[in-house]
């Protein structure tokens, strides 16, 4: 059916011979034991049915109510619909019915039927026949809110709002040090975190929308912004810093000391602030990267028993504590994987997280050594947005299709696709809204959405522009990394040109980028951005978002033009270079301040201002 327009597309359609034509005054009928349980999926579906259609349809309760006064029938049944989320949409000349194993499963087909009228705009509505259910059970997306970047709580709830439409059903706030922790106020003092009431308005709101909020509190790794400050320097590993595995020295510590009982006395006291403030009795406690350990205070350790040993050890701990509270444990599981021998001997009660973010990860190879090991998992790509101003379209793609692919084949139980915020959270947040879109479509059904036309869907159901413009720049703008011939791990070149000093750009690019790769990145840019004049999003924030993409096309440009700079083969003078990136942070942090609070700012323009210091006239 190559005219239905859906994200994601439903696994099952069949389209009848006569159309479905609204009438006005008709009732929303809620058949189901406990009725409140679907008011508002019916709230969702009434004001659409206002916006979209202009009716005004009332919403009852009672199976007295006559059945031609009824234009939508929402009904709980399970003994129908025997998949759990899932749900039957018939839409019929003499009404609409939803049918679903249960309250989750109504709210689902409303969010379809909802795009249906979206797309539709009138009072006429093709006559269809939808069987729909999920392919995993948990499907998510995790925020990074620790890297500078922290959403304003509106945005975050329109995010949210966003991704429900989607079917998402799990949100996590990647966090190191952006939770107001009342016994521990200097570690965010400067990072305009969220604070336990935010958090707890957050939960009731995501549960409205039928997704689970899930704690998030990194617990080994990643822990520096503690260690800046004294009263946690002697939980560090590598207190004098470390070498990471790529090659590059770190002049600070990283890692808690899994040795320390001070470590896992610190993160449950995290745990004990954090905890009462969700409802979800998951708990992700990172440990990833601990590119430090066996580098300093555990390294005697590490050399007798292994660095596996002791990684294992220390996890184990953490998993007691969450465990002591109620809680599963998620975990990252790119450590233990280092260490096959050892993941039969987690508890087959924690869930390991699979993360990847290249095209050609190895989620087949990884998912087989956790469900060999009977271990639940989810497998975890990424949006391919962060360390590249402007995506990575056709990375983020293969990526989150084969993390759905390899995860159904492994049993994987979730799917939980991640945007980062790397160095300096330079991205602006639609740049994330294709691998979002995408990431939700294909863990709903990955051989429903496989095919799907990209730009267009994009357009329609993150952007609201009918038109298909928004999601062609979003996608061509997502494509100008490739033209330089050359992709870093996990990062773009443009992105590398802009971040280094001019000294590491001319040493690291001078052979290997020549100058008519990136004259033709510029075109490239160009020609993405040329579409964003004729979008018609319906947004309120439509202004805003053309301003962003305006801004990522921007610093794009001038990473091309200060690689051209580098390596010789100048086309702008350092004074045009100075004055241009002077405009690009103002206009960062004007744009910045639009969605996000103000705390992480000033170190992300830091970043910035390194890079116009080079262009000293």
């Amino acid at each position: 059916m190559n005219d239905l327009l859906l994200l994601p597309q439903p696994r099952q359609v069949e389209r009848l011979t006569s159309a479905c034509v609204l009438k006005p005054d008709c009732l929303i009928l809620l058949d189901s034991a406990i009725p409140q349980q679907l008011r508002f999926a019916a709230l969702r579906v009434q004001l659409a049915l206002r916006q979209h259609a202009d009716l005004a349809w009332a919403i009852v309760a009672s199976a007295a109510t006559p059945l031609d006064q009824i234009g939508l029938i929402l009904r709980v049944a399970p003994s129908r619909v025997t998949q759990p989320q899932g749900y039957e949409l018939a839409i019929e000349p003499d009404r609409i019915t939803i049918e679903a194993h249960d309250a989750v499963g109504v709210f689902y087909g409303v969010c379809t039927l909802i795009q249906l009228l979206e797309t539709r705009g009138s009072t006429t509505l093709p006559g269809l026949h939808i069987s729909d259910w999920p392919d995993f059970s948990v499907r998510g997306v995790m925020l990074d809110i620790s890297r500078d970047k922290v959403p304003t709580l509106e945005t975050t709830q329109a995010l949210i709002d966003r991704l429900a439409s989607w079917k998402i059903n799990q949100f996590q706030l990647y966090t190191e040090h952006t939770f107001a922790y009342r016994r521990h106020p200097e570690v965010w003092a400067r990072a305009s975190p969220f604070t336990g009431e935010e958090i707890l308005e957050l939960d009731a709101y995501c549960r409205e929308r039928h997704i689970e909020l899930v704690p998030n509190q990194n617990s080994f790794g990643h822990m520096h912004r503690w260690f800046e400050l004294s009263q946690y320097a002697s939980l560090a590993e590598a207190p004098d810093g470390f070498d990471f595995p790529w090659g590059v020295h770190s002049t600070g510590p990283f890692s808690l000391n899994p040795l320390d009982p001070g470590s896992l006395a610190l993160v449950t006291d995290l745990f004990d602030e954090l905890l009462p403030h969700f409802k979800s009795q998951l708990l992700n406690v990172g440990c990833d990267e601990t590119f430090d350990l066996g580098q300093g205070r555990s390294r005697a350790e590490c050399a007798r028993v292994g660095a596996g040993r002791v990684y294992l050890d220390y996890l184990l701990k953490v998993y007691e504590a969450v465990k002591a509270r109620g809680h599963t444990m998620q975990f990252w599981g790119d450590i233990i994987v280092q260490y096959p021998e050892l993941i039969s001997e987690l508890p087959k009660d924690a869930i390991a997280l699979e993360w990847g973010y290249e095209a050609q990860h190895p989620f087949d190879e990884r998912g087989w050594q956790f469900a060999q090991a009977g271990l639940p998992f989810y497998v975890c790509p990424g949006t391919s947005s962060w360390n590249s101003l402007g995506g990575r379209t056709s990375n983020a793609l293969g990526n989150l299709q084969s993390a759905a692919k390899h995860g159904l084949k492994h049993g994987a139980m979730g799917y939980l696709n991640t945007d980062w915020g790397d160095n300096g959270h330079w991205q602006t947040l639609p740049i994330s809204y294709l691998g979002l879109g995408l990431g939700a479509a294909y863990s709903w059904s990955w051989e429903a959405n496989r095919a799907a036309d990209v730009p267009r869907v994009i357009s329609q159901f993150a952007f609201d522009d009918p038109t298909g413009n928004f999601g062609r720049v979003a996608y061509d703008l997502g494509e100008v990394y490739r033209t330089l011939d050359l992709e870093p791990h996990n990062s773009s070149v443009l992105f590398w040109m802009l971040q280094w000093p001019l000294p590491e750009v001319r040493e690291g690019y001078r052979e290997t980028v020549p100058p008519e790769r990136l004259h033709a990145a510029l075109a490239a840019i160009e020609h993405a951005l040329a579409p964003l004049n004729e979008t018609q999003s319906r947004r309120t924030d439509a202004a805003v978002l053309r301003r962003e993409f305006e801004l990522a096309a921007r610093m794009l440009r001038h990473a091309a033009q200060r690689g051209l700079f580098a390596i010789g083969a100048p086309t702008r003078s350092a004074a045009e270079l100075d004055r241009d990136l002077r405009e690009i942070m103002a206009e960062y942090q004007h744009v910045w301040r639009l969605r996000n609070r103000s705390g992480g700012l000033g170190d992300s323009v830091a970043r910035l201002e390194r890079s116009w210091r080079d262009y000293a006239v």
